[in-house]
C-alpha cells in the first residue's frame, strides 16, 4: 500500500488527526490523482460494508472442536516424575520411622517378676521434649494434612483398581 492510500484509508475511517483531516480534505479538493483514488477507496469501502460476512457451518465448528478434544485426549496427562525424586522421599520417610521406633524402644522399661530389663541411651544422648510439639497448631494442621493426603492416595488407589476390574 502505497502512502496516499494509506492516508486516505486514515481520512475514511476517521482514524487520522484533525490536522491531517484538514490536509486530507484540502489535497482532494485541489489533486486530481488524489479525488480519484478517494472515490476508488470510498467505493470500496462502501462495497465492503453491503457485504455479508461468511459464517462456518455449525457441523465445521463441532468437527474442529471434537478434532481439538480428541487431539488433548492423546496427549498423557500423567507429568513425568523424576523416580529419584520419588526414592529420596521414600528413603526420607523410611529413616525417619525407623528413627521413632528406635527412640520408642530405646526408652521402653519393662518389668517383669522374674526379669528386670531396663534399656537406657547413652550418657551424653539427650532427647528433645515433645510434650511441646504434640500440642501446637503446626503439629494438629500437619496431622490434619497427612489424614487428607491419605485419604486422597486411598481414593485413587481404590479408583484405579475399579477401572482395571471394568477393562
Amino acid at each position: 500500500m502505497n502512502p496516499i492510500e494509506e492516508k486516505l484509508w486514515n481520512y475514511i475511517d476517521g482514524t487520522c488527526s484533525p490536522t491531517e483531516q484538514a490536509t486530507i480534505t484540502l489535497l482532494i479538493e485541489q489533486d486530481e490523482a488524489y479525488r480519484a483514488k478517494y472515490q476508488e477507496l470510498l467505493q470500496l469501502n462502501q462495497e465492503f460494508a453491503t457485504m455479508e460476512l461468511d459464517e462456518p457451518s455449525m457441523g465445521f465448528t463441532y468437527k474442529v472442536m471434537e478434532t481439538i478434544r480428541t487431539e488433548n485426549a492423546r496427549q498423557p496427562l500423567k507429568a513425568a516424575i523424576n523416580p529419584r525424586i520419588i526414592w529420596g522421599i521414600s528413603i526420607f520417610f523410611a529413616i525417619s520411622i525407623i528413627a521413632l521406633l528406635v527412640f520408642t524402644i530405646a526408652n521402653i522399661h519393662v518389668t517383669l517378676s522374674a526379669v528386670d530389663v531396663k534399656i537406657n541411651l547413652p550418657a551424653g544422648f539427650r532427647l528433645p521434649k515433645m510434650g511441646n510439639i504434640s500440642s501446637s497448631q503446626v503439629f494438629k494442621w500437619f496431622l490434619v494434612f497427612d489424614v487428607v493426603l491419605a485419604l486422597f492416595l486411598a481414593d485413587s488407589y481404590l479408583r484405579r483398581k475399579k477401572t482395571a476390574k471394568q477393562l
